[in-house]
C-alpha cells in the first residue's frame, strides 16, 4: 500500500511539473511570437540568444525533473521538450523565423487544450 501511494504522489508531481512546463513554454513563446529571437537558436546572434538563455534553461531543468518522474514511473520520456529540442538549432535561410514559429507552436499548444 505505501508503494501504491508513493506511486501516485510521483505521478501527480509529475503530472504538477508537465503543466507548469507547458505553461513555462507558452510564457516563452509568447514572448518569442511577440518579437524576440532566442528561443530556438535559429540565427547566431550571441545577444538574442543569451537573452533567452534563462527561459531554455529553465524550460530544461523542469524537463530533467519530469524525465526523472517518468523514468521512475516505466513511461516514456517528456515528448513535448523532446519536440522542442529538435525545433532548436540552425535552420535554412528560407525557413520561417522564430516569431512565426512560437506563434504556430501557441496556436497547436492552444487547440491541444
Amino acid at each position: 500500500m505505501a508503494k501504491i501511494n508513493r506511486l501516485e504522489r510521483m505521478d501527480t508531481r509529475r503530472a504538477d511539473l508537465e503543466i507548469e512546463y507547458r505553461d513555462a513554454l507558452i510564457a516563452a513563446l509568447r514572448v518569442t511570437a511577440a518579437g524576440q529571437w532566442g528561443l530556438f537558436g535559429h540565427n547566431k546572434d550571441k545577444q538574442a540568444r543569451a537573452k533567452a538563455a534563462p527561459l531554455v534553461d529553465g524550460l530544461t531543468e523542469l524537463a530533467e525533473e519530469i524525465d526523472d518522474l517518468r523514468l521512475q514511473l516505466d513511461m516514456e520520456c517528456f515528448a513535448l521538450h523532446q519536440e522542442f529540442l529538435a525545433a532548436r538549432g540552425p535552420v535554412q535561410s528560407h525557413a520561417v523565423g522564430e516569431p512565426k514559429q512560437a506563434q504556430a507552436w501557441l496556436d497547436r499548444l492552444t487547440q491541444e487544450g
